[in-house]
């Protein structure tokens, strides 16, 4: 059974950037999603690269804690299916290098902009997490901020207080 053991974050400026070792356009669309927290994801980078991937909530591991099962697929499939879903979003992520896991940062385009949100991929769902200072909120578990959600509600359709709150907080 494949796992994926993830932290999220809030972030707020640039102070990130020294930390950046790569980085790529990522185009997702979701071709499933349930309240459930199952969701069909196909995803396209901008090198490329495709993959179908199928998440969904691991039974008593609290949030930090998903099954997930990606497959590479061939880009014509992913561009063909990417047409076909209801929702999609596109982002750049970059790689950061940081210590505790595997650190990316994705910095959200379109509908979802300016929504900057940092991932942590970690070994163990109790490792500890050095969380840096411009990470300045957890959001792990909070299912409207997941990219399912942000596919199918973006942030420009969320009520004007709540995304001026979020932008400013």
């Amino acid at each position: 059974m494949a796992y994926e053991i993830e932290r999220r974050f809030l972030v707020r400026g640039e102070a990130w950037r020294p930390h950046v070792t790569w980085q790529r356009r990522l185009q997702q669309g979701y071709l499933s999603a349930s309240a459930e927290g199952f969701t069909t994801r196909v995803r396209c980078d901008g090198d490329g690269g495709a993959w179908l991937t199928l998440k969904c909530a691991a039974s008593g591991q609290g949030p930090v804690v998903r099954h997930e099962f990606e497959y590479a697929i061939p880009a014509p499939d992913a561009q063909a299916l990417l047409a076909l879903a209801p929702a999609a979003l596109s982002k750049r992520r970059f790689g950061l290098d940081l210590p505790g896991g595997d650190w990316v940062l994705d910095v959200f385009e379109e509908a979802n902009a300016p929504l900057v949100i940092a991932e942590v991929e970690l070994p163990a769902p109790d490792q500890a997490v050095l969380v840096p200072p411009w990470c300045v909120r957890e959001i792990t578990g909070e299912g409207r901020f997941s990219n399912a959600a942000l596919a199918l509600q973006p942030l420009a359709a969320w009520p004007e207080q709540e995304r001026r709150q979020l932008i400013e907080s």
